[in-house]
């Protein structure tokens, strides 16, 4: 016996507004991530280890 499978609801006026702007915000504000301490230390390491 199979399972049906639901449709996805669409997203109309008000709500699709909001949507889109809570997205845009979001994306906005996120963050990116420094890694430069991670290399310098890798380095040092590879450095330590005559492999670089």
């Amino acid at each position: 016996m199979a399972i049906a499978i639901k449709s996805i609801p669409t997203l109309k006026n008000k709500t699709a507004k909001a949507f889109i702007k809570n997205a845009e915000v979001a994306n906005s504000k996120k963050a990116s991530v420094n890694f430069s301490n991670q290399v310098a230390s890798t380095r040092s390491i590879l450095k330590k280890a005559k492999m670089k």
